[in-house]
C-alpha cells in the first residue's frame, strides 16, 4: 500500500452538504456535514436555491475539516467521488462543479457516483466504531428508503442492480415529514414522529396499508397522507394535540408495516438470505425493531447502517467512489449533473 491511497467525497444531493475522506479499504477516516435544516425549516420543506447556494458556502471548509481531522492532505490523495445524481441539479452541480476543479488543480482523477448506490452500499463502511458483520458481502437484499426514495434493490454484485419494487407516488420519508407539519411538530419531521410515538399506542388509530396483496412489491403512500390529512382536519386541535403520541404511533406504524411486508415479499421472491436497509428512513427506530424482529425470525442476516451512515453522507460516495476508481472507470471532465439516474446504473 502506497501513501496515496485515499478518496476524497463530496456529497451535495440535496440539502446535506458533506465531506469525507475513505481508504481503499472502505475504512473512514474523517467525515464532516453541514445540516441546512435551519435554512429550511420556515418554508416547510427543502427550497432548492437556498440548499445550492448554502453548498457553496460550505463545502471547502469542510474539506478543510478533513484534512485537519485525518492528519492526510493532497499527497495522500488518489481520487475523488462526488454524487452527480440523482438529486437536486442545484444542488448536485456545486458539488460536481468542486469535484472537478479539485481534480484539475491536483492532477488526479474524480468518479461521479449515483447517490442511490451510495446508501444501497453503505453497510460496507467501516470506521474505528462500526464495521459489516463477518461474511458479509454480495448478493444481498437491500431497501434503500429516504424523503425522495423508496425502493428495493436486488444487489447481485458490485455495479450490478436489479430494482424489484418502487414507491408509485410519495417516498415514506416524505410522507413522514408532511404528517409532522400537520400534526404541528415541523420539517424536517422524520425524527419527531419517531420519538413522539415512542410514547404512544400503535393501534390507537387505524391508518391505511396499500398495496397489500401479497407478491406485489411496490409501495404507495400518496392514500395514507392523503387519508392522515383529511383525518386530522376532522379532529378538534385540543383532542389532536392529547392524543399526538398515539397519532404518531399509529402513522408511523402503517408506514413500517408497509416496508416490512415488502421486504417480506421480496425475500420470499428472491431466497436471499442477507438484508440491508439504509437510507434517512432506516434511522427510523421502529423500523429497526421490526427489521430485527422479523430477521431473528426468518434466520436471515440483517445489516442495519450505523445512524451517522443512514442519512445523506459522503463516506457511502467515497466507498462506491473507491471501487469504481479501482476500476478505471474515472468520469470525463464533461460530466454534468443529472436530476435522475443514469439508464444504465440499475438493471
Amino acid at each position: 500500500m502506497n501513501n496515496k491511497n485515499l478518496i476524497l467525497a463530496i456529497e451535495t444531493s440535496c440539502d446535506d452538504t458533506s465531506i469525507a475522506l475513505v481508504d481503499n479499504t472502505g475504512f473512514v477516516l474523517a467525515q464532516f456535514s453541514a445540516s441546512q435544516d435551519d435554512k429550511h425549516r420556515v418554508f416547510g420543506g427543502i427550497v432548492p436555491e437556498i440548499a445550492s447556494r448554502n453548498h457553496t458556502i460550505a463545502v471547502l471548509p469542510l474539506v478543510e475539516n478533513v484534512f485537519r481531522e485525518s492528519g492526510k492532505n493532497w499527497a495522500n490523495i488518489s481520487g475523488i467521488a462526488v454524487t452527480s445524481r440523482p438529486g437536486l441539479l442545484g444542488s448536485l452541480l456545486v458539488g460536481v462543479m468542486t469535484a472537478k476543479m479539485l481534480a484539475l488543480v491536483n492532477k488526479i482523477p474524480f468518479v461521479g457516483v449515483n447517490h442511490l448506490e451510495g446508501h444501497l452500499l453503505a453497510p460496507f463502511l467501516r470506521d474505528a466504531k462500526t464495521s459489516p458483520p463477518e461474511g458479509f458481502g454480495f448478493p444481498f437484499l437491500g431497501l434503500v428508503v429516504s424523503g425522495g426514495h423508496t425502493t428495493i434493490y436486488e444487489a447481485l454484485e458490485f455495479g450490478k442492480y436489479k430494482a424489484i419494487g418502487a414507491t408509485l407516488d410519495d417516498a415514506a420519508g416524505e410522507a413522514f415529514d408532511k404528517f409532522a407539519i400537520k400534526v404541528g411538530l415541523g420539517f424536517p419531521g422524520g425524527a419527531k414522529v419517531d420519538t413522539a410515538a415512542k410514547s404512544g399506542h400503535v393501534d390507537a388509530f387505524n391508518f391505511p396499508r396499500a398495496l397489500t396483496q401479497k407478491g406485489n412489491l411496490n409501495f404507495s403512500f400518496s392514500g395514507l397522507k392523503t387519508f392522515a390529512q383529511d383525518f386530522l382536519n376532522k379532529m378538534p386541535e385540543k383532542e389532536r394535540d392529547l392524543r399526538l403520541n398515539d397519532l404518531c404511533a399509529s402513522f408511523q406504524e402503517a408506514i413500517v408495516d408497509q416496508l416490512i411486508n415488502k421486504l417480506k415479499f421480496a425475500q420470499e421472491k428472491t431466497k436471499l438470505k442477507q438484508v440491508i436497509i439504509s437510507g434517512g428512513v432506516s434511522a427510523n427506530s421502529r423500523l429497526r425493531f421490526k427489521a430485527k424482529e422479523w430477521a431473528d425470525a426468518a434466520g436471515l442476516l440483517l445489516v442495519l447502517p450505523p445512524m451517522r451512515y443512514c442519512t445523506d453522507n459522503a463516506a457511502m460516495i467515497g466507498y462506491v467512489g473507491m471501487r469504481r476508481l479501482a476500476l478505471g472507470l474515472a468520469s470525463p471532465q464533461s460530466l454534468g449533473p443529472s436530476a435522475r439516474s443514469f439508464e444504465g446504473d440499475f438493471c
